[in-house]
This record gives structure tokens, C-alpha cells and sequence, in this order.
């Protein structure tokens, strides 16, 4: 079976982007230049960011289209990481609210992908 273990995030700026990410994951990037940045997470996920004006093949898709889910124990950390990154001067897409799956809210990184913090309802 095949499972997928590295996300890629084409944008802008690689090196403004890296600044942001390293500022909500806590880690420094092991893999950061003008064109590509790449974190490992304690996950092991890898998590690049592509310049969207470099990679191969060429990019044609507009930002936003995607999201990353931030997953979360309970809904008082969804509303402590709102208020973090509200204060951080994020783009809120949507205030937190409990939703059939959970309690949710959805935030924008500087170019236009969809940050997603969750806590899944008790069932």
C-alpha cells in the first residue's frame, strides 16, 4: 500500500514562507533556499514549500485550493491557537464554530492556503 508522507505548498517566496512556518511548527527548516524549503516534522512528515516561479513542471493553479488540518484535544486549544494566530495577522476564513465533525476554525498563510485547527466532537 502506498501512503503519502510529504506535502509540498507551492509559493511566492520560499524564504518569507519558511519565516512563517517555522513560526507555527517550532522548527527550523533542515533545507532552506530562495527556491525550496523543507521541514521533517516530529511526525516525520515532510512539509516543502516550491516557488511557484521554479518548479518543474510549471504551476498553474491559483493559491487557496488547498488545506492543512491542524488536529487538536480539545476545543480549548482550537480557541488558544485562534487567538495566537489571529494576533499574528493572519486572514481569518472562518471564526471558530462547531461543525458536524467538530469544533473548527480556518485561517490563511500569506499565500492564500487554507490553515485548518480542529477538535473532533465527542462522539
Amino acid at each position: 500500500m502506498v501512503h503519502p508522507d510529504f506535502t509540498i505548498l507551492f509559493v511566492d517566496n520560499p524564504l518569507k514562507s519558511a519565516d512563517f512556518y517555522q513560526s507555527i511548527f517550532g522548527v527550523e527548516p533542515v533545507e532552506r533556499s530562495p527556491t525550496f524549503a523543507l521541514f521533517v516534522l516530529k511526525t516525520g512528515m515532510k512539509f516543502g514549500l516550491w516557488s511557484r516561479h521554479t518548479a518543474e513542471p510549471s504551476v498553474t493553479a491559483g493559491s487557496g485550493a488547498s488545506e492543512i488540518c491542524f488536529k487538536l484535544d480539545h476545543a480549548a486549544g482550537v480557541d488558544k491557537t485562534y487567538t495566537d494566530w489571529t494576533a499574528r495577522g493572519l486572514t481569518v476564513l472562518q471564526t471558530p464554530v462547531e461543525m458536524d465533525f467538530g469544533y473548527t476554525f480556518a485561517v490563511a498563510d500569506p499565500d492564500g492556503h487554507r490553515l485548518r485547527v480542529y477538535a473532533m466532537s465527542a462522539a
